[in-house]
């Protein structure tokens, strides 16, 4: 099981999430930004950093680099992508996902230990969950606060598309005041995922608040030996 882990300039979390990958069994695949190739790899993570320095927007620049032009078409006809912090916003303003992610409502950065619930355990990333389970893995972001119009969150909501959800605090408030509490949503095939929290902390014993992290991890390595299997 072969997962490619992107590097753009200005990522910070590519070698936790190669580590995460390699802590659950699989092989974690260096890609470059620079180069359009994905190296025939099983699945792509997006992961967490400032991509191009964060300028114009999160993601924004991040968009247009020659990785994408071989990620963007392979997501589109079915290869498993999880875009973590600004992976997510990659994947927004590349249109595999919609709604956008704005400056956190508190205009601080967070870094918290954040309890999810797992509002989907159907996509490629999380048939290791059940709905409803809750999770425990830290957020870290400055620019977290998801954002659609009415008809897309209506959407996101009747299609099943809202994957996880912040569970709020005392006061009914999420950490950074995403709509509808939504932490992460998927594609409509359910290959493509991008979600806030890091995953990729909280994978082994003594480092981060939980292993709940190891689900997502887990949950594309054997959806993709099964396929295999069958095939």
């Amino acid at each position: 099981m072969r997962i490619g882990v992107v590097t753009f300039p200005g990522s910070l979390d590519d070698r936790d999430a190669a580590r995460a990958v390699r802590e659950c069994g699989g092989e974690a695949v260096p890609l470059w930004h620079g180069d359009a190739d994905l190296l025939s790899v099983d699945a792509v993570i997006l992961p967490g950093g400032f991509s191009y320095g964060d300028y114009l927007r999160c993601g924004a620049i991040a968009r247009f680099a020659p990785v994408m032009e071989a990620l963007v078409p392979a997501a589109r006809g079915g290869l498993p992508v999880l875009g973590i912090c600004n992976g997510f916003q990659v994947l927004t303003e590349s249109h595999l996902l919609p709604g956008a992610l704005i400056r956190n409502d508190h205009r601080k950065f967070n870094c918290v230990d954040q309890r999810l619930v797992v509002e989907n355990a159907s996509t490629a990333w999380t048939s290791d969950f059940e709905a409803g389970q809750e999770i425990e893995i830290v957020l870290k972001n400055g620019e977290g606060g998801f954002v659609a119009d009415e008809k897309t969150l209506d959407m996101l909501e009747g299609e099943g598309r809202v994957v996880f959800r912040y569970v709020p605090d005392a006061e009914g408030r999420n950490p950074n005041g995403s709509y509808r509490h939504i932490a992460g949503i998927t594609n409509e095939r359910g290959n493509v995922v991008g979600l806030m929290p890091h995953p990729e902390h909280a994978v082994e014993e003594g480092y981060g608040p939980s292993l709940d992290g190891r689900g997502f991890f887990t949950s594309i390595i054997k959806q993709t030996l099964e396929s295999a299997a069958t095939a």
